[in-house]
């Protein structure tokens, strides 16, 4: 016989206040459930704005809370055209929903205490507490989204690189389009460049003419003492930008995150990077999201982050030359009084980067104020100009003589280049841009053209300035390390076995040929030094043309 066991169940007015107090708490749990907003990204938004869908809308902090239908919706406050919306319907401040969690917590800790420890084991009060403080750590670090209001308009100079950066604006604007073409646009945009020269700037812009969300985070965010935060940072950052497609993911000195592998990296930084990594071969093609990242020390990162699928397109950025300041100097005095030749001042600021550039003026604009004058004259970038170069905010500049001698160094070089068919891109007073080789095998000539080549500067003003100078010490570094590399790796002095002897052998056969090669080119190099002093700047048909202009007189 079975024997059914028996529940003594005391209706005491306690239990009877218990059990109403729990089925009250169940019933304000489902309401506050039912009525919670859900999050939406800026497609649907739009959708249901432009549907004329939106019945009511209410401010709480930095969310947008919308009703449409019978269900609540929130968007982030920042990330919407707030005077859009209020044509559409009346912006209410927020009221019930805090009073109602207010009075659900309340009755919770009065009377549903006695249910909770009755029905709820120990071990799970504490999982409980343990992913709340989770939740409230996630919450405090929360990635949030901005509109960007810079276009390329606002920023001076640097035409080339607006050209290449319209291709992404284009596809963030109809991601569509591109995917019914069957074109796969990059997932990530590196931007290589000295400090200053405006990298963080153009990706604004690119967010602003595409009229997108920006996620921005620095490559030091996600590097943390605690282990797996990093990795869960970089989870919510990319989670978030998929949410809010088309968007484009900003990281600032990714350098700091993206470094090599090995070397006595902590396991916190590889478990980071991993993440990065799995991230960004975790996005669907034209998903609709672009990374744009930015560094200055692009040997330092991680091969795994250049390799193709990831950052296929590189943009690099160079200190501005003379148009470039031209055109940045005229749009930082736009809107100031002065009196200034803006063509004599760009020529009188080679080697300032565009953040060089914009303490320049503002120091000179705070010297005319401080003279009580109204106006901001050229005294005033004198007086300020020292400041400037060894204050706190350093920039180089170049003298008038340091101005020649880069003149002639660099000039050697693009007439060396040229006569030995070296492909280059263009060479001015500061950097050189060679062509790439796109060939697998490199021949012997074409180890020995290189070494010409950062030797040129050396012989040129060895001959024609009687004298040397330091600037030479990075191309002499390079012609020291392709010639052990032409003896040691390639045997390409025919003995196996090399030693120094083999090496300077080399180098010394080079520089007697080079010294040979400037001594002849007096007429070129006189013309070439010129136009580089004129317009800091030279490609190689320009080169082309002053060599067949030189032969013609």
């Amino acid at each position: 016989m079975i024997t059914m066991p028996k529940f003594n169940l005391k209706f005491s007015p306690k239990n009877i206040i218990i059990l109403v107090s729990v089925v009250l708490c169940l019933l304000l749990v489902f309401v506050a459930l039912r009525n919670t907003p859900k999050h939406i990204n800026l497609m649907q938004y739009d959708n249901l704005l432009q549907s004329n869908s939106i019945q009511s809308a209410t401010l709480d902090n930095e969310n947008i809370i919308i009703k449409a239908g019978n269900q609540n919706f929130i968007v982030l406050k920042d990330s919407i055209n707030l005077n859009e919306l209020g044509q559409k319907v009346a912006i209410n401040s927020a009221s019930g929903y805090g009073f109602l969690y207010f009075i659900l917590l309340l009755i919770l800790a009065i009377f549903g205490g006695f249910a909770v420890f009755k029905f709820i084991s120990k071990g799970k009060a504490i999982q409980s507490k343990k992913e709340e403080k989770e939740l409230g750590s996630m919450v405090s670090n929360e990635v949030v989204p901005a509109i960007s209001s810079v276009k390329f308009s606002d920023v001076a100079g640097i035409d080339e690189v607006k050209v290449e950066l319209m291709e992404v604006v284009d596809f963030l604007k109809n991601p569509k389009a591109y995917k019914e073409f069957g074109i796969k646009m990059p997932k990530g945009v590196l931007m290589v460049g000295p400090p200053g020269v405006g990298k963080t700037l153009v990706a604004k812009a690119v967010a602003g003419e595409a009229n997108v969300p920006f996620f921005y985070q620095s490559g030091a965010s996600f590097v943390q003492i605690y282990a797996g935060m990093g990795a869960k940072r970089v989870r919510e950052l990319f989670s978030m930008a998929k949410a809010y497609a088309p968007s484009i993911i900003f990281i600032d000195e990714i350098d700091a995150v993206g470094k090599a592998r090995g070397g006595g990296r902590s396991d916190e930084r590889e478990a980071t990077l991993n993440q990065l990594l799995t991230e960004m071969d975790g996005f669907e093609d034209n998903s609709g999201v672009i990374v744009i990242a930015a560094t200055n020390k692009i040997e330092m990162m991680d091969d795994a982050l250049l390799r193709s699928g990831r950052f296929d397109r590189r943009i690099f950025l160079s200190l501005p030359d003379l148009k470039d300041r031209f055109a940045i100097l005229s749009s930082y005095l736009k809107d100031k009084n002065h009196s200034v030749n803006i063509e004599n001042l760009a020529r009188n600021t080679t080697g300032f980067s565009s953040a060089g550039l914009a303490t320049l003026v503002n120091e000179a604009a705070i010297n005319a104020l401080r003279c009580k004058r109204n106006e901001i004259s050229e005294d005033d970038f004198k007086a300020v100009s020292d400041k400037v170069l060894f204050g706190k905010k350093k920039a180089h500049q170049l003298s008038k003589e340091e101005k020649e001698i880069q003149a002639i160094y660099q000039g050697s070089k693009a007439l060396m280049a040229e006569f030995l068919g070296v492909e280059f891109d263009r060479i001015s007073l500061l950097e050189d841009k060679f062509s790439k080789s796109g060939e697998f095998i490199e021949s012997q000539s074409a180890l020995l053209s290189k070494i010409k080549i950062h030797l040129v500067g050396y012989a040129a003003l060895k001959i024609y300035k009687n004298e040397l100078y330091t600037n030479s010490s990075k191309d002499l570094a390079k012609a020291r390390e392709l010639a052990t590399r032409y003896v040691n790796e390639y045997a390409m002095n025919l003995n196996l076995i090399a030693g120094v002897n083999d090496i300077k052998a080399v180098l010394d056969r080079c520089m007697s040929e080079t010294l040979e090669f400037v001594s002849k080119i007096g007429p070129q190099l006189e013309a070439t030094t010129k136009y580089l002093l004129e317009n800091e700047i030279i490609d190689q048909e320009t080169i082309k043309e002053l060599i067949r202009k030189s032969h013609e007189s």
